[in-house]
């Protein structure tokens, strides 16, 4: 009979626990040999000769308890993710995810030191994986907005949200700071664009999710909604105007058809496969829960006799 870890271990993905020894890999890695750090971590001043920092500094974790959030953050979050979007388009999620989180957070530190010339914007070694871990929160949103989480009553759309809320609010009392907040904000925004604009359905060969349910307004309260859909309608026309108005060319206008990948029934399909995939794990888990009760019983009650 396998101990309660080992079975436990067992339910995550094959995926998973290989990025998972990735990561812990890395980590023993950079502390055996901590000058590696300089060529792997995101060094704003050095990115321009090692561009690969870009890709590399996102599994790189420089504490233990970085690499502890991390790993259990994408053994949890994958096996709900990955069973729904596939092996294939789950790691496509953390490469590009990562790629333009690790873009946005460099492009943040060269604007920073202009304004502020304080060079530790431009040397402060950033690195984690923390950015992939709020995009997979914004899949979760979408995948199954309205499922509370057991015991703290919360709907999963609420999730993202109330992270960054948390995280800006810690913001202003640690000096650190600077290491994570930039990169779980872009974490989230690019998770966010590539599952909105870019994943590709696996069922109809069409990209991202137009549900109004997924809006970028839906991160914030209800009363703000209308100016950040006022601003958001904007940059939606620079990214998709193009598309949309050639779309219109060809006779699929939206008068007349729905656009690629704007079925509601297909909108409304994934979020049933989310759905009912966390159903299927929470009914799992209470009966391997249930399992171990019963035979505890029996022990005390052969231990008993």
């Amino acid at each position: 009979m396998g101990s309660p870890g080992s079975e436990i271990f067992n339910e995550f993905t094959k995926l998973c626990k290989g990025l998972a020894l990735i990561l812990v890999g890395v980590h023993i890695v950079v502390q055996l040999i901590p000058s590696s750090l300089t060529y792997f971590a995101l060094i704003p001043a050095r990115t321009i000769p090692f561009g690969w920092n870009l890709i590399t500094a996102g599994y790189i974790e420089q504490s233990i308890q970085g690499l502890v959030v991390s790993t259990l953050g994408l053994l949890f979050m994958g096996k709900l993710l990955e069973p729904v979007w596939g092996s294939k388009e789950f790691l496509k999620f953390i490469f590009v995810a990562n790629f333009l989180t690790s873009v946005c957070v460099f492009i943040t530190a060269i604007a920073l030191y202009g304004v502020t010339r304080q060079e530790n914007y431009l040397y402060m070694p950033l690195s984690g994986f923390h950015g992939v871990l709020a995009g997979f929160l914004v899949g979760i949103k979408q995948m199954v907005p309205d499922q509370e989480l057991p015991r703290l009553k919360i709907k999963a759309k609420w999730l993202p949200s109330l992270m960054l809320l948390f995280s800006i609010a810690i913001s202003f009392f640690t000096p650190e700071s600077a290491t994570y907040l930039s990169t779980l904000i872009f974490g989230t925004y690019m998770g966010w664009i590539y599952l909105r604009y870019l994943q590709r359905k696996p069922e109809s060969k069409h990209r991202g999710d137009p549900n109004e349910d997924f809006a970028f307004s839906t991160f914030f309260p209800e009363f703000l909604r209308p100016i950040i859909d006022l601003i958001a309608s904007k940059f939606h026309r620079n990214l998709c105007g193009k598309s949309e108005a050639f779309i219109d060319t060809l006779g699929y206008s939206l008068g007349s058809a729905p656009l690629p990948g704007s079925d509601p029934i297909e909108a409304s399909r994934i979020r049933e496969k989310g759905a009912r995939a966390l159903e299927e794990r929470l009914a799992a888990e209470s009966l391997i829960a249930a399992g171990k009760k019963s035979e505890e019983l029996q022990i005390n009650g052969t231990t008993n006799v």
